[in-house]
């Protein structure tokens, strides 16, 4: 290959490397406020978004007002009582609430090692972990990159601890909260 062909192969591969991440940066957004402002369908592009954002404004003022608080916290107890939506609805909120809540959780990033050479990056999302009786240990959420999964390991019988003294339910919610729901001790 001569040394010009090489050049427009190597020019080639440097706009890839710039335009593609432009445009797919550009894809997702169109596509995702697309998504959004069709949502609640109008003839007007974006009317659908911020209707949706003065309603979702709407709706946080409502539920902070001292006479329809407790409608919204009796929405809340008539979820908490349906099994499997209680869990998503639970676990989707206290995730929420990580981010833009009073009490937010993903503040304190950490870097943890894993072994000699091999660290990696996570967020401290609970401190005490009293109630499983480990007193030595922090819940740490190591968030997968372009992902919403989590990770199955294999591990010797002899390093497993069953858990009595919190429900199964609570721990679920706690682990596809990313370790942002609280548990609770019982017995």
């Amino acid at each position: 290959m001569s040394f010009g062909n090489k050049r427009l192969i190597t020019f080639f591969f440097r706009g890839l490397l710039f335009v593609v991440p432009i445009a797919l940066t550009v894809y997702v957004i169109v596509m995702l406020l697309n998504f959004l402002d069709g949502i609640i369908p109008s003839p007007i592009p974006g009317i659908g978004i911020l209707l949706m954002v003065i309603s979702i404004t709407f709706v946080g003022y409502l539920a902070g007002l001292f006479l329809t608080r407790p409608l919204f916290e009796m929405f809340e107890r008539w979820v908490y009582r349906i099994p499997l939506v209680n869990i998503l609805y639970t676990s989707i909120k206290d995730l929420m609430s990580a981010f833009v809540g009073d009490k937010k959780k993903f503040n304190t990033p950490v870097i943890v090692k894993l072994s000699k050479g091999m660290s990696r990056l996570g967020f401290i999302t609970q401190n005490d972990l009293s109630v499983l009786e480990e007193e030595e240990l922090v819940a740490i959420y190591f968030p997968h990159s372009y992902n919403f999964s989590g990770n199955l390991y294999l591990v010797p019988r002899e390093n497993v601890r069953i858990l009595r003294h919190v429900k199964s339910a609570d721990v679920m919610k706690f682990i596809v909260s990313g370790g942002v729901s609280n548990l609770e001790k019982w017995d």
